[in-house]
């Protein structure tokens, strides 16, 4: 393990961090032509380093790759998913804050009842 391999991961997770505003703006927009080949860099890179030995930086690419992701498919102009999303939950929270709440939920506290196992849409 090599000193090179820890400063990958601090610069990847630095970018995520810088990311994660943009995630949870609903009104950011950002283009498809610039988070899709970020998005490419960080999965080219992510397999690099894995074949290189290096994992802790693959783990970094992969998350600056997944930050990414999520951006592409929640921030992208005419995002569908985003879209169908929010109108599911009536855009009274943050998509990813909704979704975390519900996971958490359903992790955390025990179901009372059979139904209480379900999402429901009109929540």
């Amino acid at each position: 393990m090599a000193w090179q391999d820890f400063v990958f991961l601090a610069g990847s997770l630095l970018s995520v961090a810088f990311l994660f505003p943009t995630l949870r703006d609903s009104a950011a927009c950002v283009p498809r032509a610039t988070s899709v080949p970020s998005m490419l860099i960080g999965a080219v890179y992510s397999f690099t380093f894995l074949t290189l030995g290096m994992s802790f930086s693959a783990f970094g690419a992969f998350a600056a790759c997944s930050m990414w992701s999520l951006i592409v498919c929640f921030r992208a102009p005419g995002a569908d998913l985003a879209d169908a999303i929010a109108a599911r939950t009536g855009g009274r929270w943050s998509l990813l804050a909704d979704d975390c709440y519900r996971w958490t939920r359903r992790l955390f506290v025990p179901a009372r009842y059979s139904s209480d196992r379900y999402v429901n849409a009109f929540e």
